[in-house]
């Protein structure tokens, strides 16, 4: 049941991942939208995927807010985001086709950058020509994502406004068409696409989209000051950030808390409480360093447990998600960067079981003791884990919702962790479910 304005009024939580990624933000989302009357993604495009479990039914949500899965709570696509407009349709009909109101709720920032289908073509050439030339993949999921921020940045970017006009979209997307073609023909070994069918095509969609076009942060401003809480939901993971993360091994948009002012056209000082969401081990998908990897091929290792107990396959892309120990240095740098007030640890009850359980809590690089993840990926290839040993549990965490219920063990482990970090552990997710949940520190009450 939502509380009301009169007892929490006007407070904002940010919420972000503090390894690679896919740490569990969505359902954490989702449990805090019932303290929440809006829920606002601010970068990142449908490369991101949450996963909802809600009664034992599960939901993959990749664009749209999490937030969509509560009645009556309204959801923002702001400006940092980059949307492929022929998805966000596919998704919102997927969502009513289960029931869902969304079109009601559901507003898109017009200074969205689109993502167009000769975006898709040339991430995917690009990964191919890496892969043949030995360079070696980023490990992009295809989706356009890194070229759409490009031609953003480049300040030749067809917006969601535009799609207002269809003469400035055709022009404006004939000059496009014309520069990414060239590559495609004449350095991708890729085929040119033609003009008509995707014009053709965002015309079809463009007066689906409009009545959701709004200004998402004038309206997400004038909420907030007649007492609306909004919740900032972060996608992908800190060390996926492009600044921040694990370069070039990264994203193409900051995943850090502070983007969530800039990506939702609101000032910092609206960014009252940045909740960091950890998983009790780590994983990662895709390329890049990963100084805690273990091997997950062998039945009865610990790579092996973790892999298969935490079904840990990428929510968009499908590929096995490569795992670890918990890397506490990586987390500090995670600490640092984001500034973060409280952590939410996931995914406790995959590690059920095991008789022993490492943390890194340091590396040895060149012969010395480094605290912290460092910023050069070679430096992070060369790191070696320092661990610390914890005794494991056999007891069941699965489920349990206080925190007094959980076995001795347990407890032990995720206080040593919390001191590791720096931040106090907020919330504890014992299962997929939203009420799999165990509260500690509620972010909304200061």
């Amino acid at each position: 049941m939502q509380q009301t304005k009169a007892n929490i009024a006007g407070r904002n939580v940010v919420v972000v991942g503090t390894q690679w990624g896919d740490e569990g933000k969505g359902k954490v989302v989702d449990w805090l939208t019932d303290h929440a009357q809006a829920v606002v993604r601010f970068q990142g495009g449908h490369n991101a995927g949450h996963t909802l479990v809600i009664k034992g039914v599960k939901t993959a949500l990749q664009l749209i807010p999490s937030g969509i899965m509560r009645d009556g709570v309204k959801c923002y696509i702001g400006n940092g985001v980059v949307v492929d407009p022929a998805h966000l349709m596919l998704e919102i009909e997927r969502l009513e086709a289960i029931g869902l109101e969304v079109r009601s709720r559901l507003f898109v920032s017009e200074s969205c950058p689109l993502i167009l289908p000769f975006h898709v073509e040339v991430d995917k050439a690009r990964e191919a020509l890496r892969e043949t030339s030995g360079a070696g993949k980023i490990g992009t999921t295809g989706k356009g994502i890194g070229p759409a921020y490009e031609d953003k940045v480049a300040r030749r970017a067809l917006r969601v406004q535009d799609l207002k006009h269809p003469e400035r979209f055709a022009f404006k997307l004939r000059e496009l068409l014309a520069l990414h073609n060239f590559a495609l023909s004449g350095y991708l070994h890729g085929k040119p696409l033609e003009f008509q069918p995707i014009f053709d095509h965002a015309m079809s969609v463009a007066g689906q989209i409009k009545p959701m076009m709004a200004d998402v942060g004038y309206i997400l401003h004038n909420a907030s000051r007649s007492g609306d809480n909004i919740l900032f939901e972060g996608a992908q993971g800190t060390l996926l950030d492009i600044d921040h993360g694990t370069y070039p091994f990264v994203t193409s948009s900051n995943c850090v808390a502070g983007n969530a002012a800039a990506g939702a056209g609101v000032g910092p000082d609206a960014l009252h409480y940045i909740l960091g969401i950890t998983k009790a081990y780590t994983t990662r998908v895709g390329s890049g360093p990963f100084p805690t990897e273990l091997p997950m091929d062998v039945p009865g290792t610990v790579g092996h447990h973790l892999s298969t107990v935490g079904l840990e396959r990428g929510t968009v892309t499908g590929r096995p998600r490569r795992c670890g120990w918990l890397d506490a240095a990586l987390l500090k740098r995670s600490f640092i960067i984001n500034g973060l007030s409280g952590l939410c640890i996931t995914k406790l009850d995959v590690l059920d079981g095991l008789s022993e359980i490492k943390v890194c809590v340091g590396y040895e690089l060149h012969g010395q003791r480094v605290d912290i993840l460092p910023l050069d990926a070679d430096d992070i290839v060369a790191c070696k884990p320092i661990y610390e040993s914890f005794p494991g549990w056999t007891e069941t965490t699965a489920g349990i919702t206080q925190w007094d219920a959980l076995p001795l063990n347990a407890r032990s482990y995720l206080e040593c962790v919390q001191g590791y970090i720096g931040a106090p552990i907020a919330m504890v997710s014992t299962g997929p479910d939203r009420d799999h949940t165990i509260l500690l520190r509620h972010p909304y009450q200061a």
